[in-house]
């Protein structure tokens, strides 16, 4: 991305950027509205301690990019409150409708729920301003963390990459860095595909089990608040043990940058699915692709979420949603591997490459303003 006055403008945006601070509510936020050449823009709203303006910036290019390759009819768009996620719910409900005020006017951008926020949020959100994505069911909403939205997208996602790579799914060992919302249903859904689980890990720690993980007791652990290193049914570890477990497929699901120079070459993995936003450094995503290592990126790989969110938008229903997930990222995995096969450049080139193209036909299409 080109820097510019903030930093990381270039021809396709950012189109507006909003810093906005409420001292009596503690609200500290940025928005970024990247691209809606395409339509609206839809991104979630993050919130953690240490977010930043930066990372702002590049998730809502992600967003931009991840709407564009599945062909929805949105921009892209970020938002981040500097806050801590697990402050009493009093607290919380008041910092977010305090954020929708904010936004109420940006009509441009449609919130929706991320790291730190949930359906109950976008109820909230919606409630201030008319407007959100990943409702609960009781307000007409798909939720999407309830149905495993974006762990459905990424197993659609993990089956053309093995077939790509010449590996059997049903055999496949994964691992998994991160056992949220995202991680744990990718576990799931791996699971039943006949996948082993072979490792999981929390921000508390790491679990191992060679032989396989008993995904369904595991979830129900979960479910309890436990970490998952306290598991029974494996081999504690620290958090950072994750990075070298031996496997097929490896899934980042949290953070931004978790695998970077620093510790790239202690992946033993054949293939990468991001399931997290930019979770590999540019430095690291070409260390692996000079060691073979098959890639298939993030805003590829995870569009689950909001393919979902835009099928509720436009008024459809859980099963559509669920349909449409798997079709659009089958196909769009399957265009992006074979592009960066035809083409011998990396998947990354070949996924942004494909995103631009349908942006910039898009901005042709529009006028100014």
């Amino acid at each position: 991305m080109a820097r510019g006055w903030f930093g990381f403008e270039d021809a396709l945006g950012p189109e507006r950027v909003l810093h906005l601070w409420h001292a009596r509510v503690g609200l500290e936020a940025v928005v970024v509205v990247d691209n809606t050449a395409c339509g609206p823009a839809i991104g979630g709203v993050r919130m953690a301690p240490d977010v930043s303006t930066e990372e702002c910036f590049r998730l809502a290019r992600a967003m931009t990019f991840k709407n564009a390759a599945a062909g929805l009819r949105h921009g892209g768009g970020k938002a981040v409150i500097r806050a801590d996620p697990a402050m009493p719910l009093a607290q919380k409900e008041r910092l977010l409708r305090a954020f929708a005020c904010a936004i109420r006017d940006l009509e441009a951008y449609i919130p929706g729920p991320d790291m730190g926020t949930d359906e109950r949020a976008m109820a909230w959100v919606r409630d201030e301003i008319g407007r959100a994505v990943g409702l609960p069911r009781e307000l007409g909403g798909i939720p999407l963390d309830e149905i495993g939205a974006t762990g459905h997208g990424l197993a659609v996602a993990c089956e053309v990459a093995c077939r790509f790579a010449g590996i059997a799914l049903e055999k496949a060992r994964v691992a998994i860095q991160g056992f949220g919302a995202v991680g744990r249903h990718a576990a799931r859904r791996l699971a039943e595909r006949g996948c082993r689980i072979v490792a999981v890990s929390d921000s508390k720690g790491t679990l191992l089990a060679e032989d396989g993980l008993d995904v369904p007791a595991l979830l129900a652990h979960k479910a309890k608040g436990a970490p998952v290193a306290a598991f029974p049914g494996g081999r504690a570890a620290s958090s950072d043990a994750i990075v070298a477990v031996e496997c097929d497929i490896w899934i980042p699901a949290a953070r931004p940058d978790v695998i970077h120079e620093g510790n790239v070459d202690r992946l033993r993995t054949k293939i990468v699915v991001s399931g997290a936003n930019i979770p590999i450094t540019p430095a690291a995503e070409a260390a692996l692709e000079a060691r073979g290592v098959l890639q298939v990126p993030d805003f590829i790989a995870n569009a689950g979420g909001v393919i979902c969110a835009a099928v509720e938008y436009a008024g459809g229903s859980e099963a559509e949603a669920l349909a449409v997930i798997a079709e659009k990222i089958r196909a769009n995995t399957e265009a992006v591997l074979e592009r960066a096969y035809r083409e011998r450049i990396p998947a990354r080139r070949a996924a942004e490459e494909l995103a631009r193209e349908r942006i910039e036909k898009a901005m042709d299409l529009r006028r100014f303003g």
